[in-house]
């Protein structure tokens, strides 16, 4: 089976300025006609509202001969104008394809768009024609390291996100490439040192090579895998008959004992748990004696000693005896040497009587008469 590459397409959708209004900032949506999205081969990359938005992709050789229409909308987000315009991409074979050896390069310090720009994208290529020496040489694939898999970078020392980016030529790896699979490269790439490729310097002034991730394929010697699915079949359901509705002569149906079953059932088994729960609690219960008798004599004699304990500190608590106030005993006039009665009588409440007397508003207050200096 003989595979037709194409080469990927790359348009760039600007913004055309009308006096103050090449400042504006402007989106872009794209979707294939008729469909809310891309093609799965076509891809769509716009970083900023103020850049230029981006298609790129690889179709294969199943879309050869289909025409794809692309629709494009432009949002001024400052206006709010809107436009559209339709792509075109006609996919053709050609006779440059398939190249059988093919390499695909990481290149770390670029991002997509800026791989994809024609200036650039001819560096690299004069770069690796430079290395390989083939006759011919074409890019293939462009795929950003997110597509991948890869992490968005840092926000730091204008790290790049990264692109890989494959090559085809009609001639074997050079050398230089091959460098890469010796096994002393190989041990540095586990120990994530930078193998010593000998070509790099033809890179490094523009473009920082990861060459622990290169790729090198020759699709002469790729086992082709076929994988049998099968017959899907038309698509058209068994023909059946004419469909024959019900007629109005049936009769209706009483659903009156379902709703009995429904509701008898469920009342009988509740009706039943709630007798028995009744009789267990209400008709299963010891009682005091029943208790009693299982109980042994020793236990019940000890529990009534200590019932009639209880009952007789509660008898005495009652009838104790409150020590009386200082200020309710008898006191002797220093003056006349006369009992002075107490101030409250022997009948009074002493519980609520508090610790310390007032001085004033006293019926029995004894003023004792002060010793004045002689001269």
């Amino acid at each position: 089976m003989t595979k037709t590459y194409v080469q990927f397409s790359r348009w760039r959708c600007h913004s055309v300025p009308t006096g103050d209004a090449s400042s504006d900032p402007i989106t872009f949506n794209t979707n294939l006609m008729g469909y809310p999205d891309r093609p799965g081969w076509l891809r769509y990359i716009q970083r900023t509202q103020h850049s230029d938005g981006v298609l790129y992709g690889s179709p294969t050789a199943e879309h050869v001969g289909k025409p794809s229409v692309i629709e494009i909308t432009a949002y001024n987000r400052r206006t709010f104008e809107t436009a559209r315009r339709n792509l075109v991409i006609n996919i053709m074979a050609t006779e440059e394809f398939p190249l059988p050896y093919q390499a695909e390069f990481y290149i770390k310090n670029m991002n997509v768009e800026e791989m994809l720009a024609s200036e650039v994208l001819g560096d690299f290529l004069g770069a690796v024609k430079n290395v390989w020496q083939p006759e011919r040489l074409n890019a293939i694939n462009i795929t950003s390291a997110l597509d991948r898999g890869g992490r968005v970078p840092l926000p730091i020392n204008n790290l790049k996100e990264g692109v890989y980016v494959m090559v085809g030529a009609d001639v074997a790896f050079s050398s230089c490439l091959r460098e890469v699979e010796s096994p002393h490269n190989q041990l540095r790439c586990s120990q994530e040192m930078e193998p010593v490729i000998s070509c790099d310097k033809k890179f490094r002034a523009q473009f920082h090579i990861d060459w622990c991730k290169i790729s090198l394929v020759d699709i002469n010697k790729v086992v082709p895998v076929y994988i049998t699915r099968p017959d899907p079949g038309t698509g058209i359901l068994p023909e059946f008959g004419e469909y024959s509705p019900p007629s109005e002569s049936l009769m209706g149906r009483n659903y009156f004992s379902d709703f009995l079953i429904t509701l008898a059932v469920p009342s009988a088994v509740a009706l039943v748990l709630f007798f028995i729960l009744g009789y267990t609690m209400c008709c299963r219960r010891e009682g005091v004696e029943k208790r009693n008798m299982q109980t042994p004599d020793i236990e019940l004699v000890h529990h009534s000693s200590i019932q009639k304990s209880t009952k007789e500190l509660r008898n005495m608590s009652k009838n104790r005896e409150i020590s009386w106030p200082l200020s309710t005993l008898p006191v002797f006039n220093p003056v006349s040497g006369e009992v002075v009665p107490p101030i409250h009588p022997d009948n009074y409440e002493t519980t609520s009587m508090p610790l310390m007397q007032t001085q004033t508003n006293l019926q029995n207050q004894i003023t004792i008469p002060q010793q004045r200096p002689s001269g």
